[in-house]
């Protein structure tokens, strides 16, 4: 297959391609460019009749994302992509959009319309908003002239021209996001090269993926830091042709299986939602290199400040960029976040020397500090304990185990500005572009929330121990004189660490099977077992204890994840 010509997006659909050229791949069936041209009319000719300046477009199929996204802006209509479709990101959405289109309730449809003329799209026009991710506070609506992504997609080519016209693009980050949108969908469609529509959601999928045809891959650090060597990774290493990372900083730790099992470490690729792409390296030999700037990227750092000039932003001016930098050669090294300065007591604490601090203790495997809210600051600690710290942790119990670890810190920051609260889970948590949200932290602090810890998992299964603690707020006037865990907590419970393991459908429809055998009493050490069937909607769980059982049900749900 010969390279295809490079096309400006914004002639994309007036200049066109051959009506067989491949655009998509869906389940084995190729979608071609005439399907992508017929598809963009149908959702013109909607977003046309339905007259909304804005709308909303969220989409889990990339294919059908991508003729929306060009259907909306060729009728003049400004797209806003949230991250989710959550009841609060809708509320908060519905204030600036006239309309949703895609996988929601009451969305626009595509209409069946006839082929007609394309024109160019107007690349100054501000006819796209993307949210950052809001792993440092609520998510934030960003603007963006057509020409900001257009540029960045050809500058993109530009910086990495040799990954192959037969190269399918597989990703496991969402296309609502700006490194999605622009990795899985815009620069694809520019360069020619066809893009698989679903998202890769674990590391099974990845192997099978990749061990189908030639694919580049476009990843998150969350998805590269935990690849299991005891999958067939041959065929798939055989096959890479380009590997990506971007949406936050790759550990060194993931380097060696990331050359081991995939053949190759990633080309990472730093930048946000605010400033495009900024810089890229690749820690092929080494792990630790500078990052360079990307083509017509230029950048100068101001008392440890970066500051960058971009093409990808809004207007010639240089920015400040929320991170702290170095120069090195031609290039420079991330120092952290200048925004993740915290005040406690009238001092100013970094929380990335924290976590720096806490991440180099045998005991931990990762750590992220939150300011807690409340009348007087304090910093919140969620960890990732190491097999040595789990070991620990069960030796000695969850107080004696924080505790250890805040005296490490003694060396580091003063007693006042230590964590006070700590919570360990076997992950950080991560959104669908494997970026680790303030949100996310904060609702691990819930006191509604038991203790747990995963034993076991895999793509539809999994086991967690749960610990039922007496200071649940669960057991508060249920019963007073014999208090015990409402059947309604534990439905809760499975729910929700379904939604933390599992993709699963949004809208819930009802109980099945539901039995309730024996009650939970404060102090319990529960095991919740969870099978996930995705073809039926289906969520079944267990909940038990060495009593026996205690409670087991299905939960159907509908929809898309």
């Amino acid at each position: 297959m010969t390279a295809a010509p490079f096309i400006a997006l914004d002639r994309l659909l007036a200049e066109g391609r051959a009506p067989d050229h491949p655009v998509a791949l869906r389940a084995g069936t190729v979608l071609t460019f005439a399907d992508f041209a017929a598809a963009a009319a149908a959702w013109r000719t909607c977003f046309a009749a339905a007259a909304r300046t804005d709308a909303a477009l969220y989409f889990e199929d990339s294919f059908d994302f991508a003729a929306a996204l060009f259907g909306a802006w060729h009728a003049g209509t400004r797209v806003w992509l949230p991250a989710d479709t959550l009841p609060a990101t809708r509320a908060r959405l519905d204030a600036c959009v006239g309309a949703w289109a895609g996988d929601v309730p009451a969305a626009l449809a595509p209409r069946t319309a006839a082929a007609a003329d394309w024109n160019t799209l107007d690349p100054d026009w501000d006819g796209l908003a993307v949210y950052t991710s809001g792993s440092s506070g609520e998510p934030v609506a960003i603007g963006k002239r057509l020409r900001q992504v257009f540029d960045e997609a050809a500058t993109l080519e530009q910086a990495f021209p040799a990954l192959g016209p037969a190269a399918v693009v597989e990703a496991t980050v969402s296309h609502q996001h700006i490194y999605g949108l622009l990795f899985r969908v815009l620069w694809p469609l520019a360069a020619g090269r066809p893009f698989a529509t679903a998202r890769l959601a674990f590391p099974e999928d990845i192997v099978a993926a990749l061990g189908r045809r030639p694919a580049v891959l476009v990843a998150s650090p969350a998805h590269l830091k935990r690849l299991p060597p005891n999958l067939p990774w041959d065929a798939a290493r055989t096959q890479l042709r380009g590997l990506f990372s971007s949406g936050g900083p790759l550990p060194a730790e993931a380097l060696p299986d990331c050359r081991r099992l995939l053949g190759r470490a990633p080309t990472e690729v730093y930048g946000s939602s605010e400033t495009g792409g900024i810089a890229w390296r690749r820690r092929e030999d080494t792990d630790e290199a500078p990052w360079q700037p990307l083509p017509g990227v230029a950048i100068r750092i101001d008392a440890d400040q970066l500051w960058v000039r971009s093409p990808h932003l809004a207007d010639t001016d240089w920015q400040p960029s929320a991170d702290r930098a170095r120069a090195e050669g031609a290039g420079f090294v991330l120092l952290g976040r200048s925004d993740r300065i915290a005040k406690i007591e009238e001092k100013r604490i970094s929380l990335d020397a924290i976590e720096h601090a806490l991440a180099t203790d045998d005991r931990v495997e990762a750590a992220r500090l939150v300011v807690l809210p409340g009348a007087r600051s304090q910093i919140g600690a969620v960890v990732v304990p190491s097999a040595a710290g789990w070991a620990c942790l069960d030796a000695h119990g969850r107080r004696a185990f924080n505790t250890a670890l805040r005296d490490a810190l003694a060396g580091h920051v003063e007693a006042s500005a230590r964590p006070r609260r700590w919570r360990a889970t076997w992950a950080l948590p991560v959104n669908s572009q494997g970026k680790t949200t303030e949100a996310a932290l904060l609702a691990l602090f819930d006191p509604r929330r038991p203790f747990a810890r995963l034993l076991t998992r895999d793509a539809c299964q999994a086991r967690l121990r749960l610990v039922a603690d007496a200071t649940l707020p669960w057991f508060d006037g249920h019963f007073p004189q014999a208090p015990i865990l409402p059947g309604v907590t534990q439905v809760d419970w499975a729910i929700g660490f379904g939604r933390e393991l599992f993709a699963l459908p949004a809208r819930f429809e009802g109980l099945e099977a539901l039995k309730f055998q024996q009650v939970i009493v404060p102090g319990a050490d529960l095991l919740l077992e969870l099978e996930f069937v995705p073809e039926r909607g289906q969520l079944a769980f267990r909940l038990g204890s060495a009593a026996g059982a205690h409670a087991s049900g299905r939960i159907v749900f509908s929809g898309s994840p």
